[in-house]
């Protein structure tokens, strides 16, 4: 696989907090918390590859995707396989609700399987651990254009400097970088640095 490709776990990262994706894609900075272990935790019976049967279902697990138009690869949780219409599914710890996030890193892989195989995906499905509930994610125009955006300003993260701190404390507080990236101390240092005026 090309090393200069993004990979789709860090497109992710990106539509969640750009100063996040930068600390891990940019700059290489990596840091566990018990949100990211509970997440591999929850992966633990699915990041095997392979294929299984369930009645008519094939499930194709942890399959290598990837765009040689957009540039991108990483490893799709699962795609299942039934009447010839193949739904890429992720499997996520959170509670269902229009993370973007997910719906972009969904997409994005959809979009690999779709020039690898040149069938047409019209939607995929994010399992949320939380609920214990799948949700639909239709692949419409709009979210394929919005997919491919964020794909193109991750790609240039590197052209540019870190990002600042996210106005989102919640983030904040269960991000597993907070140590490195220092949000709230950051934020207060950019406060308290006024401006000079020329009189």
């Amino acid at each position: 696989m090309n090393e200069d490709y993004l990979p789709l776990a860090y497109l992710n990262a990106r539509e969640y907090c750009p100063r996040r994706f930068y600390l891990e894609y940019v700059l290489g900075e990596m840091s566990d918390n018990e949100h990211i272990i509970l997440g591999r935790h929850i992966h633990r019976n699915i990041n095997e590859e392979g294929t299984l049967q369930e009645g008519e279902m094939l499930i194709h697990q942890q399959q290598w995707v990837w765009s040689d138009r957009l540039k991108v690869a990483g490893i799709i949780d699962a795609v299942e396989e039934c009447d010839g219409q193949l739904v890429p599914v992720e499997y996520k710890k959170g509670k269902m609700a229009q993370h973007l996030n997910d719906h972009f890193q969904l997409c994005a892989a959809a979009l690999c399987i779709e020039e690898r195989t040149g069938r047409s995906l019209p939607y995929g499905e994010i399992f949320y651990h939380t609920n214990r509930r799948r949700q639909t994610v239709a692949f419409t125009p709009q979210l394929r254009q919005m997919t491919e955006q964020a794909i193109v300003l991750a790609q240039l993260a590197s052209q540019t400097i870190m990002p600042a701190p996210i106005d989102n404390t919640k983030k904040c507080l269960s991000c597993s970088l907070k140590e490195i990236c220092l949000p709230f101390e950051v934020k207060q240092l950019r406060g308290s640095i006024t401006p000079e005026t020329n009189d």
